[in-house]
């Protein structure tokens, strides 16, 4: 998108809270990769979805710094749980010090592991997946995912457009392969409805039927 359409966009939006433009910036300043992080436009945008659901039950894949978590945990209802994985164990003790400046630390579980093991191992029924790990293993996730999500659930991927990549049906680059694969898997299934959005990196909305 054109940069100065994104500025308009941010400047015409809610502003992002300090605590996460601040995890914002940290996570530039100290991480490997730090495109990784959500941002404040999907960042807010995970947030009013989650609060349009109100959700008893929450699933991440992917925590790295805890920018989405913080965001989709703001909208769970009074009891509720967010469950985050990260198999990077490096990452846990800095997005958990954030999630406590947040104020959202009493209603995330933090878990270390392999995601489809761990999800595997959970007997939880989920309103609202976010999935943003791997893109190899998008597909590996979604299958196990869905049978842990609720009638009417949602399910939302990121990275789906994965830099346009998917217009090159030739590459061999491995995690193209894998958001290819998801997309296309997407297609075939009878029982969900779905969207891309064009919201940053591509991001697809799935409605369990």
């Amino acid at each position: 998108m054109n940069r100065k359409l994104e500025q308009y966009i941010s400047d015409h939006s809610t502003a992002e809270d300090p605590v996460l433009k601040d995890l914002f910036r940290q996570t530039h300043i100290r991480f490997v990769n730090p495109n990784m992080s959500t941002g404040h436009i999907q960042g807010k945008f995970l947030e009013m979805i989650s609060k349009m659901i109100n959700p008893h039950n929450i699933l991440e894949i992917g925590t790295y710094t805890g920018y989405s978590a913080i965001c989709l945990a703001r909208g769970l209802r009074k009891g509720g749980r967010l469950f985050t994985i990260e198999i990077n164990d490096e990452l846990s003790e800095f997005a958990h010090s954030y999630f406590i400046k947040a104020g959202v630390d009493a209603l995330i579980t933090q878990i270390t592991g392999n995601a489809i093991e761990v999800v595997s191992g959970l007997n939880i029924k989920f309103d609202l997946v976010f999935i943003d790990g791997d893109k190899r293993e998008y597909c590996d996730y979604y299958r196990v995912v869905k049978k842990k999500v609720k009638k009417g659930g949602f399910i939302l991927a990121d990275n789906v457009l994965w830099g346009d990549k998917v217009l090159e049906k030739e590459t061999k680059d491995q995690q193209s392969v894998g958001i290819l694969q998801f997309n296309e898997m997407l297609m075939k299934e009878k029982d969900i409805e779905h969207v891309i959005l064009p919201l940053r990196d591509g991001l697809s909305l799935i409605r369990k039927l």
